[in-house]
């Protein structure tokens, strides 16, 4: 079952793909991200129900941050990292922004809601895993001014909403398989994330989209990101005993 939905979310990637070209890239034509009209019956499942999400997740995170997911207007997808030692380049929650993966397309965003909210196979309610979250990425749902932000772990397998100040973290551990797909598909997507205010753009794409904007880009003095790469650490012989040992990044 999980292989026959990974198989699924790969193809919704690849959808997504399609569109983060299209929405965040042009030759020629009108400049910045295209604008959209949010569909009346969005908040629809393509067979007309509406999707039920799980109510430990409700009350958990609050209607409010709920809101925003459920009726996102847009979602976009960042690779993250935790933050370095002297890092002095962009953040989102307090963690190192190391590229942008894309707008994430309406049927990768319905993929992830079932899986990620209304989907109880693949959260544990009850047990708490003994490890550190190593984070991949963040998945930012923006509804108006108001966004919530998703954190997806890997290999402590874990999803954490952040909302108003507050942050809820779930323990993902059964749904292991979606986050690998996940990461995996997305990293192959990725680009350097510069940023939006600093290319006078209103949406948080963060990708130069017009000749001005890249100009801006090359004024600048460093990289962008002014990524400092830790130093490689000493290889240690490899442990046994389940996901929990295997190490973070390839």
């Amino acid at each position: 079952m999980k292989a026959k939905f990974c198989a699924a979310l790969l193809v919704s990637v690849s959808l997504a793909s399609d569109v983060w070209a299209q929405a965040t890239y042009f030759d020629g034509g009108a400049e910045g991200v295209q604008s959209f009209q949010q569909d009346e019956n969005a908040w629809r499942r393509q067979d007309g129900k509406r999707l039920e999400v799980l109510q430990a997740v409700k009350d958990s995170i609050g209607q409010a941050a709920l809101a925003n997911i459920m009726g996102a207007e847009q979602v976009f997808c960042y690779q993250i990292a935790s933050r370095p030692n002297n890092y002095s380049g962009y953040t989102i929650n307090g963690m190192a922004v190391t590229g942008f993966c894309g707008v994430v397309s309406k049927p990768l965003q319905e993929t992830i809601k079932t899986e990620f909210f209304a989907n109880d196979n693949n959260i544990d309610f009850v047990n708490s895993e003994k490890c550190i979250i190593r984070p991949k990425l963040m998945i930012r749902w923006v509804r108006g001014v108001d966004f919530t932000d998703m954190l997806i772990s890997a290999p402590c397998y874990s999803y954490s909403i952040f909302y108003g100040g507050k942050v809820k973290t779930f323990n993902f551990k059964p749904g292991a398989e979606i986050v690998d797909t996940m990461v995996e598909a997305f990293q192959n997507l990725s680009v350097d994330f510069v940023s939006p205010a600093l290319l006078n753009q209103l949406l948080p794409v963060g990708v130069p989209q017009t000749k001005e904007q890249k100009e801006v880009i090359k004024k600048q003095s460093g990289p962008i990101r002014k990524w400092e790469q830790p130093a490689q650490p000493v290889q240690q012989q490899k442990k046994s005993g389940g996901w929990n040992n295997l190490k973070f990044g390839k």
